[in-house]
């Protein structure tokens, strides 16, 4: 058993980054991840309220992350929105490597005003999402007049999809489309940062199978 804290494990483990290209006929995107950052962030979508959530992601899982992305908005967001949360999940998954040492497990209840929602994160290696709780109608909702509810969800999807992450998202309470869709992100990343977080008491990776 390791007597090392997180912050000794993380320095002297292998880097956790990630660096992933990805052009389609529908999207190029460029994207950096650092596990192991403060929270420092650079995104840039083409989608502003995107730009909005990730940049909260970044600053809340404590992952420092750069994202240049450009698509075809002029016929709708949802290409842009869901390559990046891809490219994302991949760059997660490959960024975490073996996952030996990590906490594997997080849970966090996040508050905006009136809006409160849970995200529970296992890095399982289990691709699966549960997403439930937001309004009727908050699918259809324009939030910053481009960013349609609905794409909230795509983007839990591709991210649990593409980092192998079994992912639980509830939105407990909200009315305004914006604090709902801010405050499911900030739980997800408070949940993310803790599952991704090294724990001192654990040796080697934290599956009874040996693997995740």
């Amino acid at each position: 058993m390791s007597s090392q804290s997180p912050a000794a494990q993380s320095s002297t483990a292998q880097a956790r980054i990630a660096h992933l290209r990805r052009e389609t006929s529908e999207s190029s995107i460029d994207l950096t991840i650092n596990l192991d950052g403060t929270g420092v962030s650079d995104i840039h979508t083409s989608v502003p309220f995107y730009d909005h959530l990730l940049t909260a992601f970044a600053k809340h899982s404590l992952t420092d992350l750069t994202v240049r992305a450009s698509g075809d908005i002029e016929i709708d967001v949802h290409h842009t929105v869901e390559d990046v949360g891809i490219v994302l999940g991949l760059a997660i998954r490959q960024a975490l490597g073996d996952k030996s040492g990590i906490s594997r497990y997080g849970d966090a209840l996040v508050p905006l005003d009136e809006a409160l929602a849970q995200a529970v994160v296992d890095i399982s290696g289990r691709p699966y999402l549960v997403h439930t709780g937001e309004p009727a109608g908050f699918e259809f909702h324009l939030i910053g007049g481009h960013f349609t509810g609905s794409m909230v969800r795509h983007v839990f999807e591709a991210i649990a999809f593409n980092a192998a992450l079994t992912v639980h998202v509830t939105v407990l309470g909200g009315r305004d489309p914006h604090h709902i869709a801010e405050a499911e992100f900030k739980a997800f990343a408070r949940a993310f940062r803790q599952a991704k977080a090294y724990d001192p008491l654990v040796s080697g990776v934290p599956s009874t199978k040996g693997a995740l």
